[in-house]
C-alpha cells in the first residue's frame, strides 16, 4: 500500500472519530499524549481498539497538520456503495432523492455535500471514478462523520448512471445557471435525481442534455454565483419541503 492510500484509511477530529468508532470502522487509534476525552476513551476500551498516547508533531505529520484534536484513527478502508443497490433501497422510500456530483474537486466542498446529504435524507450519492476527489480523510473529517451514514457509489460514466436512473423512475434535476426554471417553481413529485457540478466548470454538456428538467437558485445581489456545497445545501432543503 503506498503512502497515499494509507493516508486514505485515516480519520481525524474528535466527532468523525466518535462516529467511527461507535460504527465500529476503527482499527486503531492514535492520541496525543493527555488526550482526556472520555467518550472516545471509553468507546476505544469497549471496542477493544489497539491504541497508543504520542506527540502532537507524529499527529500533525499523519494529518498533514490538519485540526485533528489530538486524535487519529486508522480506519478500514471506505466502502463504496453499488448503484443498483442504492435504487433498489431508494425506492422503498416514500420520496427517493439521489444525490449526482458531476466532478467535484475540493474535499472540503465534498465533505459539506455529504454534511447535507445526511441532514436532508440523500438516499445516496453517485460519484464518478476520475476527475472527482474521492473519500480521504480531509472529506471524512469536513463530514464531521456524517460519510459514516451516506451511501456513496462510484460509477465510471454519469450519463450511463442517468439512465440507468431514468429506466428506473427517476427525473433527474440538473442546476445549473443556464437553468430556464426557478427551482422555487419546481413540483418535486417522484423519484428525484439532483445534479450539482464541479466548482469551474459546472455540469458537462452531455449531462446537462439528459437532464430532464435545467434549474436555477435566483440570486438578488451583485454576486451571481454560489459555492457548490452551499447551493446543494439550498436545493435540497427545497426539494424536502
Amino acid at each position: 500500500m503506498d503512502k497515499k492510500q494509507k493516508l486514505n484509511n485515516y480519520i481525524y477530529g474528535r466527532l468523525p472519530a466518535l462516529n467511527a468508532l461507535e460504527t465500529k470502522k476503527a482499527t486503531k487509534a492514535y492520541l496525543q499524549k493527555g488526550f482526556s476525552d472520555a467518550r472516545i476513551l471509553e468507546k476505544i476500551k469497549e471496542n477493544n481498539i489497539p491504541h497508543g498516547f504520542v506527540e502532537i508533531d507524529k499527529l500533525n505529520a499523519m494529518t498533514g497538520g490538519g485540526n485533528h484534536q489530538g486524535v487519529v484513527l486508522e480506519v478500514k478502508p471506505f466502502e463504496y456503495s453499488d448503484l443498483n443497490s442504492i435504487i433498489v433501497s431508494s425506492k422503498k422510500k416514500k420520496h427517493p432523492l439521489i444525490l449526482i456530483l458531476d466532478e467535484i474537486e475540493d474535499p472540503h466542498n465534498f465533505g459539506a455535500i455529504i454534511r447535507s446529504a445526511d441532514a436532508f435524507d440523500v438516499d445516496g450519492i453517485i460519484i464518478k471514478s476520475k476527475n472527482q476527489v474521492p473519500v480521504n480523510m480531509t472529506v471524512s473529517k469536513v463530514s464531521t462523520g456524517a460519510i459514516e451514514y451516506v451511501k456513496i457509489a462510484q460509477v465510471p460514466n454519469l450519463v450511463t448512471a442517468i439512465n440507468k436512473l431514468k429506466d428506473n423512475g427517476y427525473w433527474i434535476y440538473s442546476a445549473d445557471g443556464s437553468g430556464d426554471k426557478d427551482c422555487h417553481n419546481i413540483n418535486f413529485d417522484g423519484p428525484v435525481a439532483l445534479v450539482v457540478g464541479s466548482e469551474g466548470r459546472g455540469i458537462s454538456r452531455l449531462v446537462l442534455e439528459n437532464s430532464d428538467f435545467i434549474m436555477k437558485i435566483p440570486m438578488y445581489g451583485h454576486v451571481n454565483s454560489l459555492n457548490v456545497s452551499v447551493a446543494t445545501g439550498i436545493l435540497l432543503s427545497i426539494i424536502r419541503k
